[in-house]
């Protein structure tokens, strides 16, 4: 999801860049740095959900710990 509005927004500034239009370079800068904050959001996710597995896995492993 990021990785895409960061790319769009990279290609916007280069865009800008070459045709001199600083507009057009400032929102490409503000879509890029819109997506990678997306991406990083998204990366956190994905850690803190492989963060809950792992703990789901220890406390299956201790509750048949408990039980044996």
């Amino acid at each position: 999801m990021g990785v895409m509005e960061e790319a769009k927004g990279k290609l916007k500034q280069a865009a800008g860049d070459l045709t001199d239009n600083d507009a057009l370079k400032t929102e490409g800068e503000a879509q890029a740095d819109k997506g990678a904050e997306e991406r990083k959001e998204t990366e956190a996710r994905a850690k803190a959900q492989a963060h809950e597995k792992k703990a789901e896995m220890h406390e299956q492993k201790q509750k048949l710990a408990e039980e044996a």
